[in-house]
């Protein structure tokens, strides 16, 4: 990784959490729920999804504040979908991010709870937030809600961990397990890059290009994490490896193999590039950050 991009990684991180836990709701919730929510919520972790709604700001010269109320809305979803992930039911894991898993601390009805409230809260942030906010139109309020709740709901990230759970131990082609991971993983990275668009009053053909880039950057950060899975170090990773062969889970090195999964990330992120380039955003922090997909080690 460029130092570059290291620094601006380590830079956004500490910007968006910052701003993280003190937008969690406190008064009048139950101390062990809000616990519970902020341990999930504050453990860590890439922050990819609000960093690519401060990069599109970025990118279109509108200031990053705008989009820290939907940023952090995104990450309360994403850590919902962890807690409630790694719980018995679903892929019983034992550490996320280095730790144990919410439900190993908190108990099972605690984490299931702690999950639904941050799922909750994201969708009334939004509309508190920006209810009365100079900037941003009441129109867009609305858009912002409709997409997140699309994308996070049971035609996105809901219905691909479905469909991941139906796939488990049988021998899916690769048009399933693309779907599994278009809604489970792309979905919200594109949700974070169509929302920064619609604050960033992005053009048409910027969002359309947007769009086209989460999808790509999306497959391409499954690719990565089933690579991981395999060849990555449980230390950085913060979970174990090979979990996926030991649930029968299909994924692109079993379906494809260990060298053509690579030689398809790389053309991924090539063309994810490229589809920025073609609408004016080539100088964007857009681009290290498909970089880093392929970079990453956790």
């Amino acid at each position: 990784m460029s130092p570059t991009l290291h620094s601006y990684l380590e830079e956004k991180t500490l910007y968006i959490e910052k701003h993280l836990q003190g937008l969690l709701e406190r008064e009048g919730v139950p101390g062990s729920l809000y616990e519970s929510m902020a341990y999930s919520l504050m453990a860590g972790g890439k922050r990819l999804r609000p960093m690519l709604v401060l990069a599109v700001l970025e990118a279109l010269d509108k200031p990053l504040e705008r989009g820290i109320p939907y940023a952090a809305a995104l990450e309360m979803i994403h850590t919902y979908s962890l807690i409630h992930d790694d719980l018995p039911a679903m892929d019983d894991d034992d550490l996320r991010r280095g730790k144990p898993t919410n439900h190993k601390v908190y108990g099972e009805a605690t984490a299931i709870l702690a999950g639904d409230a941050l799922l909750t809260r994201a969708f009334g942030l939004i509309a508190e937030a920006y209810s009365n906010h100079p900037e941003v139109k009441p129109e867009t309020v609305v858009s912002l809600i409709a997409e997140l709740a699309k994308r996070a709901g049971a035609r996105g990230m809901v219905g691909g961990q479905m469909a991941d759970i139906e796939g488990e131990g049988k021998q899916l082609s690769l048009e399933e397990l693309e779907y599994i991971h278009r809604h489970k993983t792309g979905d919200l990275l594109i949700a974070a890059l169509i929302g920064g668009g619609y604050l960033a009053e992005a053009t048409e053909s910027q969002m359309a290009a947007l769009a086209r880039y989460g999808r790509m950057i999306g497959l391409a950060f499954q690719i990565q994490d089933d690579i991981l899975n395999v060849e990555g170090d449980a230390v950085q990773l913060g979970k174990a490896v090979g979990s996926d062969a030991d649930r029968k889970k299909a994924t692109y090195p079993s379906l494809l193999g260990m060298d053509e999964s690579k030689q398809r990330l790389l053309q991924l992120v090539s063309d994810a590039k490229g589809v920025l380039r073609d609408v004016g955003l080539g100088n964007s922090a857009l681009i290290p950050l498909a970089d880093y997909v392929i970079e990453r080690k956790k």
